[in-house]
């Protein structure tokens, strides 16, 4: 584990009060209910065309741009929301990206100061969740280890797919339960994650 700091290989975990405020304007509608489908390889496609428009509007703002969650794993089942991690050199100053953002027709939805800067909007059809991060956030580097692992072990992809079926049947009467029943298993893989990146830097 010490290839990566404490702030990569240890989970954030805001309060309730934090995710209470963290919302800005109404709830999504599809927040109230969770679906999972089979993998689809248009997600690919979806992923660069709105990479293409985020390039077209921010240009040198932008650091890097990322295809991360389930929608980036190949044969993954997933709920069918493009995520993508953008990163710039600050989130504080939204009137640098929010603004053309707004121009493609995404609305801002959480503003989470504690939680490394990170903000997060909504493309017009809601069905991508724009992650916008500081340069120097943690959790960006989190999600492409995940889904570089599970691009690679089957086992885990599967195991992941599982849960998400199974938690999106058991929590349909609360479906904002949803994300935090699979804590546990995210925290397993995880788990693995660090082990094995742990056993390659002492080899």
């Amino acid at each position: 584990m010490a290839e990566y700091p404490q702030e990569v290989t240890q989970r954030f975990q805001g309060t309730p009060e934090q995710m209470a405020a963290a919302l800005v304007g109404e709830p999504l509608r599809r927040w109230q209910s969770i679906v999972i489908e089979d993998y689809d390889p248009a997600w690919v496609d979806r992923f660069a065309a709105a990479s293409s428009l985020l390039n077209e509007v921010l240009g040198g703002l932008i650091i890097n741009v990322e295809h991360v969650g389930s929608t980036s794993v190949p044969g993954l089942a997933a709920k069918p929301i493009i995520d993508i991690d953008l990163l710039v050199q600050d989130t504080t100053d939204e009137s640098r990206y929010i603004p053309a953002l707004e121009g493609l027709g995404y609305r801002l939805v959480l503003r989470e100061p504690w939680w490394h800067g990170h903000r997060m909007l909504v493309g017009p059809a809601e069905d991508v969740n724009l992650h916008v991060w500081p340069q120097v956030a943690p959790e960006p580097v989190r999600h492409r280890l995940f889904r570089d692992w599970l691009r690679s072990h089957p086992e885990d992809r599967e195991l992941y797919a599982t849960t998400k079926r199974r938690l999106a049947r058991d929590t349909a009467h609360q479906p904002s339960d949803y994300s935090l029943a699979k804590n546990d298993v995210i925290d397993d893989i995880y788990g693995r994650i660090f082990a094995a990146t742990g056993e390659e830097g002492r080899g």
